[in-house]
């Protein structure tokens, strides 16, 4: 049993309440392009995913290519429905208040973005200099390399890291990164595929994350 020594979060759905937001966002935008999705087909579709897939997906269902700056247009509107309408997960700040170890953000939003959405629901500050962006690396989630990076930030092997992730492509990242990981939200079990532990309400994370750091100093101090 390995013994952890810090937690890292995804941003959007695990500690921003962002992931509805988000895809009425889209399905505006699409609308615009000529792109009419049901919500719950964007959710499905996008939830978790780097730029590069949200990108080739809208372009592969609308028939063509987008130009660069394709979506300066819409750049305030994301933004404008955080500024209204965002708050922190249910019972994310009550974790994090508990939760002794290091913890770290591995997100495949861009820099500002992350920054800007945990301003607005007052968690920047426990995660100031701790904030690990798709902008920092070559390649967003599914790829490890986000996660990589949030545990070369914390100075902690990636096996020695919790990763809460609500999306197949996050999980699959952590997982590749050689992270525990735990799925969180509805049916992320279903999600992230067999094998993976989940956790439905956030409130519950700090007792999983004192056991398995209990399991793991145990085991430790058995070898």
């Amino acid at each position: 049993m390995t013994h952890f020594d810090a937690v890292v979060f995804d941003c959007d759905g695990v500690l921003v309440d962002s992931e509805v937001l988000s895809a009425r966002v889209s399905q505006r935008i699409l609308s615009d392009l000529g792109w009419n999705a049901a919500l719950e087909e964007l959710m499905e579709l996008f939830t978790g995913c780097s730029q590069e897939f949200f990108v080739a997906e809208i372009e592969r269902r609308i028939g063509r290519r987008l130009e660069p700056g394709w979506d300066d247009p819409y750049a305030g509107w994301l933004m404008e429905a955080f500024r209204c309408e965002l708050t922190a997960v249910p019972g994310i700040e009550s974790a994090l208040e508990q939760i002794a170890l290091p913890v770290a953000v591995a997100s495949n939003s861009g820099r500002e973005r992350i920054r800007s959405s945990l301003d607005l629901v007052g968690l920047l500050p426990r995660f100031a200099g701790k904030i690990a962006s798709a902008e920092d690396v070559v390649a967003g989630k599914p790829e490890p390399d986000v996660y990589l990076r949030a545990a070369e930030i914390l100075g902690v092997a990636p096996e020695r890291c919790i990763a809460i992730d609500d999306s197949a492509f996050g999980v699959e990242a952590a997982r590749r990164a050689g992270m525990y990981v735990l799925a969180y939200g509805p049916g992320a079990a279903t999600r992230a595929g067999d094998g993976v532990p989940s956790i439905s309400d956030l409130r519950l994370l700090p007792a999983v994350v004192d056991r398995l750091v209990s399991l793991g100093s145990t085991a430790s101090g058995r070898r």
